[in-house]
């Protein structure tokens, strides 16, 4: 499987890796490493040409303008290993780019998984998952606590990870062009 994602800009994506480094040195968790570069998924898919999906998510990215993104708050989702992460706010610009993604790759997806869909996908910046348990839950969100999670994200990139031994890499990365295909406005109006 593949994530199609938007990698976070440098200084989002460090102030994030220091926290999840603070993590593995309170509370010994460092599963989430496994992705070194934090970011936004919009879908988890097995695809059956890797060149045709990268075709795909450049004319999303060349098409797309960049925009902002903000977070608040922390959010778990529950089980025997709690994914503790940093909910994205939906907002139209970001709901229509996981549109377009889902769009393009759809034709060209073997499997994808259930909570890319549009009624269930919720964006989100993971900070600790699989090497969590229940009991570790109160003591990590009570020191998460101290900290505030309001950043505003720079929404410029798709990125293609995929796996290589025991982490996820960026296979490949697109670039918003879309500010860069629109008219550029007239200063002087022509008179007839």
């Amino acid at each position: 499987m593949l994530a199609i994602t938007s990698l976070l800009n440098p200084q989002n994506a460090e102030r994030i890796n220091r926290l999840i480094k603070s993590l593995e040195a309170e509370f010994g968790l460092d599963d989430v490493q496994a992705t070194p570069d934090p970011h936004i998924t919009y879908q988890l898919a097995g695809v059956r040409k890797l060149s045709v999906l990268k075709q795909a998510l450049r004319e999303v990215a060349r098409h797309t303008q960049p925009f902002a993104a903000f977070t608040t708050g922390l959010g778990v989702f529950p089980g025997p290993n709690p994914v503790i992460y940093i909910p994205v706010l939906r907002s139209d610009a970001l709901n229509q780019l996981h549109h377009r993604v889902l769009q393009a790759t759809a034709p060209l997806c073997l499997r994808t998984d259930k909570f890319s869909g549009p009624d269930c996908w919720l964006p989100h910046i993971s900070l600790a998952l699989h090497d969590t348990t229940p009991e570790l839950l109160g003591p990590v969100m009570q020191y998460l606590n101290q900290h505030t999670f309001n950043l505003k994200l720079s929404i410029n990139n798709l990125a293609i990870l995929r796996q290589e031994g025991e982490q996820f890499i960026p296979e490949k990365i697109f670039t918003f062009e879309g500010h860069k295909h629109e008219p550029l406005p007239t200063l002087f109006k022509s008179e007839a």
